[in-house]
Formats: C-alpha cells, structure tokens, sequence
C-alpha cells in the first residue's frame, strides 16, 4: 500500500472528485498542504489578496458550471473566520463549496495557541458539515464524505480543519483505488408528478415559478420543453434567471419587491396556480404580506430538500425531488397528455402575459447629467451580448441591473442571492472568468460595494484574468438610503467628500481611477450618457489586449429611488421615476413598447 502524507492524500482524492482549481492564502498552519498541493500537481492556485475574496472566488467558479465545485484553502484563524462570509453565501444559495483550514498542532488546540480557533465550530451553521479532523487516518473518510455532501440533495458548502500535525503524518492511502461516493438525491414518483399536472389540468391561468434548483441541477432544456409542451409561462426568479431566456415567449417575466419586472407581477397576480420549481419562496420574491401572494392561487412545490416544503407557506401538494429528476417525468407526462389531446389551449392566456410584456415598461432612455443609472444599463444591452456572464452582489446597482438587464442563458446572471455580502463581486467575477475563460464576464457593482474588496483587482493583474467591470457611482449607499426614506432619515450613508488629490471629482471622493491603475488594470470614467457605448467597446478592447479587468466608471446623480415597494407587498411597487410611454423611452426592452 502507497504511503503519504495526510495532506498529499487529500490533494489526491481532490483531484479524483474532479477538482481543477484552487483559491486561498498559504499560512504556516496550512503550509504542508500547499507542499502537497505543488508536489502533486494537476490543480491550478489561485492566490487572493483576501481570504474572504478566496471564498468568493470559489462561489464564482463552481456557479460558472455545471459539477463545478470551488476550494478554498487558508489557516484556521483567521483566515477561516474571513471565509465564513463565503460559507454563508454559498449555504444560503445552494452553491456546493469546500473550505480546507489549516489548523494548529492537535496538542495545543485547547491552549490558545497561535492563530488556533475552533473553526468547526464558528462554521457549522453555516456549512453542511464542519470537521477538525484529529486522527490523520480519517482524512481520506472525511474528504470522500464532503464531496458526497456537497453533491447530495440540497447541494452547499463543506469545511475541513486540518491541524499541521495531522497533515504531516504519514498514512496507508491508494489513489489508484479511490472511488467518489454515490451521490444521493431525491426522485419524483410517477404518481406524484401526475397528482401535480391535474393542477395544472385544471386551472385557467397557470405559471411556473423557476428557481435556481433548476439550474443546479443543469435541467434548464427540460424546463423550456416542459413549458412550451403545456404553453405554460415561466416566472423565473432572481437565482433562477436564465432558466429560460428572456426573449422567449413563454417568459413571463420576474416577481419581487425588487428585483422584478412590472409585467412580471402583473402577470403573477393574475395567475391562478404556480407550480414552483427548485425554489425557496425568497421573501424578496414573494413579498411579506404572503396573502398577497398567494390569495387566489393554489401551489405546487417541488424542491430537492424536503424540509424547504411548507417553510414559508403551506402549498396545495409538495414533492421532495431533485430538478431534474421531476422534470424529466413533467416532461415524459406532458408529452403523453399531448398526444392524446388532453392538454388546454392556453393561447389567450399566454397571449395576455405577452401583451403586458409589451406595455409595462420602465423607462431607460434618459440624456441626464450626471447619468441617470437606467440610461447605463440600456448601453450595456447595446454593448454586452447574450454570451455575457453579468455578476454582482446586491444594492440599487444589483436591483436596477435585474429589472433591465437581459439574461438568456443558465449561469449567465451569477447572483449572491441570500447573503448579498458587500465585496462579493471583484472575486467572484475572477472566479467565473477562471472557471469560463471563453465567454465575456461582465460584472456590475455600486461604489461601495467596488471599494469593499478591490484588492482583488489585484489578483487578475497578476494572473492575467481579463473581464470588464461597471461601476456605477454616487458616492451613497443608495439603497440603505432608499430603504431610510420610510424612518425619514438620511444617517451615516453619505460617502462624498472633496478629495484633496482629484479635486475635478467635485464631491465623487474616491478617485477609481487611479486605485484601478495602481492595483495594474485599466479604467475608463464616464460623465455624459453618449461616451457609455464607446467606453464599453473600448473596455472589451483593453480586456482582451492587456488581459486584465477593465473597470467603467459611470459618474450618477447623486440621488436616484430605484423602482421597489415600499410596503412589502409585491402589487404595490413604487415607480419613482417616469414610465415609458413611447418606444424611444426604453429601445433595448425585450418587446418593443405597444402604444
């Protein structure tokens, strides 16, 4: 039997369960695995400028693909306590990640030894499992068991703490021998998904709510199939987006609080039965005046994890199954229904969704400055095309992108959903350019959010990672300021200051540029609506010329209410600014304005 070190094991069986890609920062606690990882060979490190960014990075790469699954490797403390906001994210959306700490010596653990925290522990909540692994034997068990987990049923994150003694010691291991574990997941029964569509049978004005359950389990084609077999249309929600594409005309749009179309809700509202999908009934989704949401209607929810049936509101039936295991029988149902004429016309319903499509519009087209931020994202649609990977993380930046931006493909809207951490965007944009280097990557970040973590611009400098990155500025926390409207406040979100060495940003502070260039990639301000077109050709230029992150910085109006309900109520959104009311006002919505 080969002999090795813990640690060499470990980097073995990391690279039979298809591991290609690491992140993390080396640190003494963790030094002999990184031994291990050189010695071995066969997995690509990445070195972040933050350990928290690693995290990210290892989201972004295992949302960019479908078996994808992101490591991130650091000490114990703290660069374990950094990653625990990446931990959080990736449990909160379902994104199967693995953390490798390193730990101090099994002796002196309890001695409040250097940099020795109990990190198991600190993650457990927000992991699948956490485990200080203290005999060197098991870590072969412990690996294979994370990735098992990681896989199975509700996919998420998994950490292994490994003290320095323990990686160092030599064990019995075969490489040669090692097996993946099968990987568990529920399936749908026949029966159940028959009990399921005569719902559907018998309602006038169905939808499907897809969620990013779907996408996790790479079933998107059966979704659009299942979809167009019973012309049923499709609410896809903020993970879910690209479940179906946008210029499809069984799109019905999206609904929230927020993150939503106003079709979207008018269309939901009108409905009388939803079948959910691989979704969790996000309350920014479904509002939380939940008899709002579900007055009139029946539900049907089919979801991987069992427990998420009935969390936020009973519905009518519930079938615990993976995506793809349940749609693959919708599908084999629907067509036998098809064949034998017993499904309805939903042609006159279909065709009201679309007229609403056609009508309720928000307005893009704005000659303001400063910029107003609609007018950015119709640039982008000009600029970016279906290809686009669009990533980003949460504000007034994140809400306006989700209402007018344009998503066709699965893993091309590459969301922190849940957590919406401030910073997440710079490293996990780099995550999905590594993991898809072909495909353009463009992320989208408010100014504080960009200034959370923008050392890791840094990162695709030095390992030559090129995408483009928009930054809207307005030198506010926009949306906590938004959200302070109600206290009638304006507390401690003002980020303008003079700054002493860029006195032509007037109250804008932070020069971006110059960190941009310090950090060695480029940046392109923009102060007038017309110069947004060329500063984005002239960014994907720069990108593909200097191979590294280009930044486009979009100088706002200070103030700006991005449309959102104010009540928590998804039929009473607020529209702040003027609505379109003629074709000019919103030229790259998906339907042209009907007048």
């Amino acid at each position: 039997m080969p002999r090795m070190t813990a640690a060499r094991a470990a980097v073995e069986i990391l690279k039979r369960e298809g591991v290609t890609n690491a992140f993390g920062v080396p640190g003494a606690a963790i030094n002999p695995f990184y031994k291990a990882l050189q010695a071995a060979g066969g997995i690509d490190h990445t070195l972040a400028r933050h350990v928290e960014g690693a995290s990210h990075m290892a989201e972004g790469y295992t949302r960019a693909g479908a078996g994808n699954i992101g490591v991130c490797v650091g000490t114990s403390g703290p660069a374990g306590t950094d990653m625990i906001t990446g931990l959080y994210s990736a449990i909160g959306d379902s994104i199967p990640i693995l953390c490798i700490t390193g730990q101090a010596p099994t002796s002196v653990i309890h001695k409040e030894d250097f940099q020795a925290v109990d990190i198991a522990s600190i993650a457990k909540p927000v992991t699948k499992a956490a485990t200080t692994v203290l005999e060197a034997a098991q870590v072969p068990g412990v690996f294979q068991q994370a990735f098992h987990l990681m896989r199975s049923g509700r996919p998420g994150p998994v950490l292994i703490d490994l003290p320095i003694d323990v990686q160092l010691t030599e064990i019995e291991f075969d490489p040669e021998t090692y097996v993946p574990l099968p990987v568990y997941k529920p399936f749908a029964t026949r029966a159940q998904i028959e009990k399921a569509i005569s719902f559907l049978l018998e309602s006038r004005r169905p939808l499907i709510v897809a969620g990013g359950g779907i996408i996790n389990a790479d079933a998107c084609d059966l979704l659009v199939e299942f979809a167009e077999l019973t012309g049923t249309p499709v609410i896809p929600t903020l993970m879910g987006w690209g479940t179906i594409p946008d210029d499809h005309e069984l799109n019905a749009g999206m609904v929230g609080l927020q993150t939503s179309h106003r079709y979207g809700n008018a269309n939901f509202l009108e409905s009388d039965f939803v079948l959910g999908i691989g979704n969790r009934w996000a309350n920014r989704h479904t509002g939380y005046k939940l008899d709002v949401y579900t007055k009139g209607r029946k539900f049907v929810h089919v979801d991987v994890e069992p427990t998420q049936i009935g969390k936020i509101f009973a519905p009518d039936y519930g079938i615990a199954s993976d995506a793809k295991a349940a749609l693959e029988l919708f599908v084999e149902v629907a067509r036998e229904l098809k064949a034998a004429g017993k499904l309805p016309d939903r042609s006159e319903w279909l065709a009201t969704t679309q007229e609403r499509k056609a009508t309720l519009h928000r307005r893009t087209h704005f000659d303001n400055v400063p910029l107003k931020p609609q007018r950015v994202y119709e640039e982008m649609n000009k600029a970016f095309g279906p290809e686009t990977r669009y990533v980003t993380t949460i504000g007034l930046s994140q809400i306006a992108g989700a209402q007018m931006l344009h998503v066709y493909k699965p893993r091309h809207w590459i969301n922190c959903g849940q957590a919406g951490p401030l910073g997440w965007t710079i490293p996990a944009a780099l995550g999905v350019a590594i993991a898809d280097p072909e495909s353009p990557v463009v992320a989208l970040s408010g100014d504080y959010d960009f200034q959370f973590m923008l050392e890791e611009l840094a990162v695709g400098a030095q390992h030559r990672i090129p995408y483009v990155h928009v930054l809207v500025n307005n030198s506010y926390l926009g949306l906590i300021r938004q959200a302070q409207i109600g206290l009638d406040i304006n507390f401690q979100v003002n980020l303008e200051f003079e700054n002493i060495n860029s006195p032509e940003l007037g109250v804008y502070g932070v020069d971006h540029v110059k960190v941009v260039e310090g950090l060695g990639c480029k940046a392109i301000r923009v102060t007038e609506p017309d110069q947004l077109l060329p500063a984005f050709e002239e960014a994907k230029k720069l990108a593909a010329e200097f191979r590294v992150p280009v930044v486009v910085e979009a100088i706002l109006e200070r103030i700006t209410n991005i449309s959102m309900s104010t009540t928590a109520d998804i039929s009473n959104v607020v529209e702040f600014e003027e609505l379109a009311t003629e074709p000019g006002h919103a030229p790259t919505a998906i339907k042209p304005l009907k007048v």
